[in-house]
């Protein structure tokens, strides 16, 4: 799949010069098309912020704020392609509904390239939840390896 936005790195959503290339005097034509090429697990991530100290077993916590992200290897994905560099990321994605979102978000969102990525069918996505309280963070994950890609 391609962005609508241009090549990985372009669409510039949280770079403050968007649509500009950082290493466009340095390239040559032969160059690859990509400055960074990524592979590893994409989790869904989940974070809540403002509790005012750690749950407590057997109780419900409720937090003052919440936000959710592609996390895993695609943190790392997202802040190169803000920072212009044209990225692209071989990962696989669940072919849940948090695959999807997390798809969408690096693709038309961040601009990166996901065209060496892969939807597994029948594969859930990997999620993290992260709770941040007292300076801190704990996190509680689940996932599993994905299959084997057959040639």
């Amino acid at each position: 799949m391609s962005s609508p936005n241009g090549p990985a790195g372009q669409s510039g959503r949280g770079c403050p010069a968007a649509g500009v290339d950082p290493l466009a005097a340095h390239r040559a034509p032969d160059d690859p098309p990509w400055d960074v090429y990524l592979t590893g697990p994409v989790f869904l991530d989940i974070i809540f912020t403002g509790l005012d100290s750690a749950p407590v077993r057997g109780t419900e916590s409720w937090a003052r704020g919440m936000g959710s992200s592609p996390g895993g290897v695609a943190n790392m994905a997202t802040a190169l392609a803000r920072l212009g560099l044209r990225t692209s990321l071989a990962a696989a994605f669940g072919d849940d509904h948090y695959g999807e979102y997390c798809w969408d978000a690096l693709e038309r969102g961040e601009g990166i390239d996901l065209s060496t990525s892969r939807t597994v069918p029948g594969w859930h996505s990997s999620v993290t939840v992260s709770m941040a309280y007292e300076g801190e963070r704990t996190m509680v994950s689940h996932g599993h390896e994905p299959p084997p890609q057959e040639p």
